[in-house]
Parts: C-alpha cells; structure tokens; sequence
C-alpha cells in the first residue's frame, strides 16, 4: 500500500465532529484524496517523503479544519515517526485551539484510539505512549517556541499571522528528522508582503513550472480578479465543497447582501472566492495600483522638469522623497521615482513590528538606511542636494512638520531647494487627492512597481469632511503611508502648476498684443 493510500486509509476510519457530516465517518470526496495523493505519493530512493512543505489555499467553509485535523492524527499515530512532534499552528488561542478541538473530538468518538492516548486539555495536547510522540496546538507567541524538533506541521490560517516568527520558528525546527513535513491550509492575504503571500506566490511559480521544486506542492482554488464575482461558475470553481457540505444557499444569500452592500463585497471575495482583496477603506484598491506598474526609464528623465512630494519622519521611521515627471502626451502621463530613507541600526526590529522586510528592501536598493539609531538628516540633505542637480526639479511640496531640522542641514552645506510648503488638511490634500486618483484610474501613472510605495499604497486609508473633501489619514490606515503621501503632494503640485499655466490661446493673444 502506498504511502497515500495508508493516509488515506486512516482517514476514512475517523469520524466527522462538525457540519452536516458531523457523527458520521469520514467520507474524503476526490478532490481531498488528490490534495492527500499529491503530498504523500512522491517518494525517493529510500522511500521517504519528497514532499516537505505542502500549501492548501482555499476560501473557507471548504472543510479546511477537519482535514487539518485528520492529518494531524494520522501524523501523531500512523505515520511511524518515533518520539514525534505534531504541531498545529494558529495565529491566536482561539484559532488554534479549533484544530485541537476537532482532533480530540474524533479520538474520543472511537473507543480504539480513545485508549492509546491521553488528551490534555489544560496544555491543548494529545500523547500517544507508545512511540512516544505527541500533538499538541500552538498560537502565535514565539518567545517559547525555540528548541522544538518537530516531525509535522500543520499552520491553519497563516494569513492571519501577526507576523512570520511562530512560522520561522517552527519551520526551522525540523532539521534533525528524516522527512518532515510542513502543511499550510489557510485562505489567502491581501497584504502583499505577508509570510501568506510569499508562499502562494511561490506556488503559483512551481504550478506554472517556472521554478522547479518536487519539496514544495501547492493546492490552490482561487477565484482570478478578472472574473466576475456573482457568476456561480467562479463560485465553483473555487469552492471545492460547494453544494456538498458547503452550503450554496448560504453563498447566494450572503452574495446577494454583498451586491447590495457595497462594504460586503471584499469580505465575500477575499472569504468566499479567496482571493486577495483590500480592505474597503483603503484608498487605492491593488488592482488598480498594479495596473500602473509600467517600469521606468531613469536614465530618459534627466534634466527633465518634474514636481515632488516631500514627506519627513521621526527619528526611525520612514522618509519619502517622490518625483513625478510628465510625459509629452496631452493630457500628460507621469513617470515616478522613489527614494525612502530609514535609520539603519534599528531596521530589523522596525521590520519586525511593521511586519515589511526592511532589511531586504535595503539589500535591493529600494530604501536607503545610513547608519545610526536615528534618521541622519544631513544625509537627506546631501541626497536631495545629488537629486536635485540630476534632474529638473521645479517644486517640491513638504508638510512642514519637523522640516527645520532639514533647512538646518540644506542651509549648513549651501543647498539651495525648491521647497513649497504644503498643508495636510483638506484644502491642499482634498485636491492633490482628487488628482492623484484620477492619474490612477485613468492609467497615467508609472510608478515602477517599486514595492516600499506598493507597500505605502496598500496600507493608505481616507477621511472625507462634511462637503466630501477626503484626504489621507495616517491614523485609520493599517501601516505607513509615507511614500504615498510624498506622491500624493507631488501629483497636487504638479496639478496646481498645470491649473497655473496659461493656455496656448492666451499666450498667442498676449504675443500679438505685445506685438501691436
């Protein structure tokens, strides 16, 4: 028997503890035995798993728990380890304790394995004496993680992590065993820079065979962004238990309420078509943000007029200088470039706590981190100082706060920059707002796809005053927005420059009159 036959096998022999199937034996439909086939079959010389680390993504309600379960029991007391360590991850106790709650709950239902084992609910464990192994459900507090030497992982929800640490952790604890293995079942993020993210991207890439790796197999149902989200064929296509004991009912019900509640409509595609959409509050929706990704071409905007966006940090967080250049269309496209500075010293611990590689993102030269514990800002200086004799720049637009500091340092090395002060409420962010979006939704914007702005992008939320005027709100959004409001102040300047220029028309008058 083969290997996924034996998983298989054991499987079936459990009984179901929730839904319509609850109390009855396990039925695995073909689908799950696929998925199960797909990481169990492939074996090497030696006969052990060449499969390590499996991804199952999916929208919810699609069984992802009880498999979850079965899986962490067939691990604890059927796969032959010795001394074993069965793990399930979870982002909080709740989460976690789902797992442990289906495992036991399928123990206790058969009187066999009810007697090989002990269920400690007080440690959310279960111990199997005779081989000395043991399962046990974990959150996602790290701090007391190290030291493990797990033989199987089980990592439900991973895109609800607060960060990568528990999964690092757990992941990195299993060198010592023969063939261990890691399975993640958990739907998919919308934060681009998630632990989530990363492994569904490197999925889609060993599916598409541009990354060859027989270790990593990836099960993805995912609704693509293009489709249409109210056509019940996507819905299908996705959902694998749909109109099984996934209800199709309660999907119509909650789709109709969606459509009619604008702020519904991203809760029923990110969980019931798994795809990874944005919050409703955010400002500017990915898909609109990735379809502005053209590259640019540094070198063509030389000595080229442009407008920026200025935005200061405190002492470690982020600086964002953007320049925007305008293309000779009419009405014009503009080009961006980015730089963004951090305080170099503390860039891994302010990676960890705004859950961003920093420390990648400086090793690609897409952040800017001089040594010190704070932000040198005679390092700005001497940068805006290089930029500006690099390129035509014929305003930069600042919020004045901590902007001293700054003249401090341009004053002290004879800088001599094109500074615009620029408010941060509504009378001169509503319009830079208003123009920035319209660039945005009308694809007259290349940014490049640097991924600090996409990330700055993906966090920004909104506030609107009573007469509909909005601007960014650093408060309601979910990370920095730095790099986005330098752009957003860059687009507003340069928009207020273009409102200011005189026409063709009345330049041709006033020639002629000068002429009279």
């Amino acid at each position: 028997m083969g290997r996924a036959d034996r998983v298989i096998r054991f499987i079936r022999m459990l009984t179901n503890t929730a839904g319509p199937q609850a109390g009855r034996p396990f039925l695995l439909r073909p689908w799950q035995e696929a998925i199960i086939r797909g990481i169990y079959d492939p074996v090497n010389a030696e006969d052990q798993r060449i499969v390590r680390t499996a991804l199952i993504t999916m929208p919810r309600k699609n069984g992802k728990t009880e498999l979850a379960a079965a899986l962490a029991l067939y691990h604890l007391l059927a796969d032959g380890e010795i001394n074993g360590q069965v793990y399930s991850a979870a982002a909080d106790r709740n989460q976690a304790a789902q797992i442990f709650n289906a495992a036991a709950a399928m123990v206790r239902a058969d009187p066999d394995l009810h007697g090989l084992v002990n269920i400690i609910e007080s440690t959310k464990r279960i111990v199997h004496y005779a081989s000395g192994s043991f399962y046990q459900a974990l959150s996602s507090d790290a701090r007391t993680k190290h030291g493990f030497n797990a033989s199987a992982i089980i990592y439900d929800e991973l895109a609800q992590a607060p960060n990568r640490s528990l999964f690092d952790v757990l992941t990195t604890s299993t060198g010592a065993r023969a063939q261990p293995l890691t399975i993640v079942i958990s739907t998919t993020s919308s934060d681009p820079n998630s632990i989530m993210s990363e492994l569904v991207e490197y999925g889609r890439k060993v599916e598409e065979g541009i990354i060859e790796d027989a270790t990593f197999h990836p099960v993805i149902y995912q609704a693509p962004m293009d489709a249409d989200p109210w056509d019940e064929d996507v819905w299908h296509a996705c959902n694998p238990a749909l109109g099984d004991f996934r209800s199709l009912d309660e999907m119509r019900t909650f789709a109709r309420r969606a459509q009619r509640v604008p702020s519904l409509e991203s809760v029923f595609r990110n969980l019931y078509l798994n795809q990874p959409v944005d919050a409703d509050e955010r400002f500017i929706a990915s898909a609109d943000w990735d379809a502005c990704g053209a590259p640019v071409d540094i070198e063509r905007l030389e000595g080229r007029p442009c407008w920026g966006g200025l935005d200061l940090s405190s002492t470690q967080d982020l600086t964002a200088l953007v320049l925007i250049f305008p293309d000779d269309e009419d009405p014009p496209a503009y080009d961006v470039l980015c730089w963004f500075w951090t305080a170099g010293d503390t860039i891994r611990e302010r990676g960890e706590r705004d859950r961003v590689p920093y420390a990648l993102w400086r090793d690609q030269e897409v952040i800017e981190a001089p040594p010190g514990r704070a932000i040198d800002k005679g390092y700005v200086a001497r940068r805006l100082a290089e930029l500006l004799n690099r390129f035509d720049v014929q305003a930069i637009a600042y919020d004045r706060w901590r902007i001293d500091e700054l003249k401090r340092h341009l004053a002290d090395e004879g800088i001599e920059a094109p500074l615009t002060e620029w408010g941060q409420g509504f009378r001169d962010m509503a319009p830079a707002v208003d123009a920035l979006e319209t660039l945005i939704l009308n694809g007259r914007l290349r940014h490049g796809d640097n991924p600090v702005l996409r990330w700055c992008a993906s966090n920004a939320s909104i506030t609107m005053d009573p007469a509909g005027a909005r601007k960014l709100d650093k408060q309601r959004s979910i990370g920095r927005i730095d790099g986005l409001v330098a752009l957003t102040m860059a687009a507003g300047l340069a928009a207020r420059t273009e409102a200011n220029r005189p026409s063709v028309y009345d330049t041709e008058r006033m020639e002629g009159f000068m002429f009279v």
